[in-house]
C-alpha cells in the first residue's frame, strides 16, 4: 500500500496547496473537530465496557450481551443511514443540534432504565441509532462550512474521533474505579451536552488570500 500511495501522489502537482489552506484557519478548524472528540467521549465512555456493565448490573449472560451489543450494531447502522435523508430534509446543522439533544435525553434514561433487564436492549438501540445519526450529520455540516478544505477538516475529524475514543475510555474506567457502573451513561450525557453546547460555538474564520482565490 506505502509503494502504490507513493507511485499515485509522485506526480500530483500543488504541494502547497495544504498548507495554504490550512494557515491561519487551523484554530477554525480545532475548534470545530473538538465536538466529535467530546461526541466520542459520550458514546465511548460507555460502549467500551458495556459488556462489563450489563454482566454486573443485569447479570446477562454471554449470550444476552451479544445480542445487545446486536441491538447497538443495528441502531448505529440505522442512524447512518437514515441521517442523510433527514439532513437533506431539514438541514445539516439542524439535525446535527437536534441529535445532540436527543443524544443527552436517552443517555439519561439509558441510565434510569440500565438495570431494568429487557428494556435495555431497545435503549442501546435508540441510542446508537440517534448517535450515530449525529456523527454523520455533523460530518455533512463539516463539508459545508469547510467546503475548500474537506479533505483536511475529514483528516482532523478522523483524529477528533480517535482522541475522543481513548479519552472516553479513560474516563470511563476511572468512573467505574470510583462510583461503579450506574453513573457512566450519566457522565456520557453531560459530556454529550457540552458537545451540542461546542457545536452552537461560531469561530471567526480567518481571512486570508489562498491558492483558490482567483476561483
Amino acid at each position: 500500500m506505502a509503494a502504490v500511495n507513493f507511485k499515485a501522489w509522485k506526480y500530483v502537482p500543488g504541494r502547497n496547496v495544504t498548507k495554504n489552506l490550512l494557515e491561519g484557519n487551523l484554530p477554525r478548524i480545532l475548534g470545530s473537530v473538538s465536538v466529535t472528540t467530546i461526541w466520542a467521549i459520550s458514546m465511548y465512555a460507555l460502549y467500551v465496557y458495556l459488556g462489563a456493565a450489563l454482566y454486573s448490573e443485569n447479570r446477562f449472560t454471554s449470550s444476552e450481551i451479544a445480542l445487545a451489543v446486536t441491538f447497538y450494531g443495528i441502531g448505529a447502522v440505522l442512524g447512518s443511514l437514515i441521517s442523510e435523508q433527514f439532513t437533506d430534509r431539514f438541514g445539516e446543522k439542524k439535525i446535527s443540534k437536534a441529535t445532540l439533544i436527543l443524544l443527552t435525553l436517552i443517555l439519561v434514561c439509558l441510565g434510569i432504565f440500565f438495570s431494568s433487564g429487557d428494556w435495555i436492549y431497545f435503549f442501546l438501540f435508540i441510542w446508537a441509532l440517534v448517535g450515530y445519526a449525529g456523527f454523520t450529520s455533523y460530518q455533512a455540516r463539516l463539508t459545508v462550512e469547510y467546503s475548500k478544505e474537506r479533505g483536511i477538516v475529514m483528516a482532523w475529524n478522523n483524529t477528533a474521533l480517535y482522541i475522543g475514543i481513548t479519552i472516553g475510555s479513560i474516563i470511563g474506567g476511572y468512573v467505574i474505579s470510583n462510583w461503579g457502573y450506574p453513573f457512566l451513561p450519566y457522565v456520557c450525557s453531560i459530556a454529550a451536552i457540552i458537545s451540542f453546547v461546542l457545536s452552537n460555538q461560531k469561530v471567526q474564520e480567518t481571512k486570508k488570500e489562498s491558492a483558490f482565490s482567483d476561483t
